[in-house]
């Protein structure tokens, strides 16, 4: 099930592969903890997504996903979508997944199959949607004043919880790709 990740066309396969994936971090967007910005297993799918379709087939499910939810698909936590959601104050940490797509994209081009260039990827990726998301969500409310504490509220609480996330990602692809590769 590992993608080709030169530079093809895509193909029936791979477009088949992207619109699945897209559903299953919307199903993982769905199993959610609540809180102000709820705990769900979004960030997993997204990164688990990135490893086994590559930076340009995962970015294009990325993409696909946050499409589906601007045009008014339930697909976002909460059974949320529209424009509405992306351009409100969460909306942010939902547009870094597309610029963390294309950060793991550009970082794991040269070797897409180690494991060291896949987990540099995911980190920095994932560094970047904190990033994106907590500068939109304070320029949201206009008060740039407030970092330590928006980071206090929107970072930190989910370091512990993506950090598991992320290692289950890895792990997971890794075992899927052994699996797939023996036979």
């Amino acid at each position: 099930m590992v993608i080709n990740r030169n530079r093809t066309p895509l193909r029936a396969r791979d477009m088949t592969l992207i619109a699945l994936f897209a559903v299953l971090i919307a199903i993982c967007s769905w199993l959610a903890i609540p809180a102000p910005i709820p705990f769900t297993m979004q960030t997993f799918a997204v990164f688990f997504t990135l490893l086994i379709l590559g930076g340009k087939r995962g970015s294009l499910c990325i993409i696909l996903y946050l499409l589906m939810g601007a045009v008014g698909l339930p697909v976002f936590s909460g059974f949320q979508g529209g424009l509405a959601v992306l351009l409100g104050p969460g909306g942010g940490y939902l547009l870094g997944f597309a610029f963390a797509a294309a950060l793991f994209r550009v970082i794991t081009a040269r070797s897409p199959y180690t494991p060291a260039g896949n987990i540099i990827g995911c980190i920095i990726g994932h560094i970047v949607c904190y990033a994106f998301g907590t500068f939109w969500y304070i320029s949201f409310y206009g008060d740039f004043s407030t970092l330590a504490g928006t980071l206090a509220v929107c970072v930190l609480p989910f370091v512990i919880p993506d950090i598991i996330k992320l290692t289950l990602a890895f792990l997971l692809s890794r075992r899927l790709n052994i699996l797939l590769h023996c036979h």
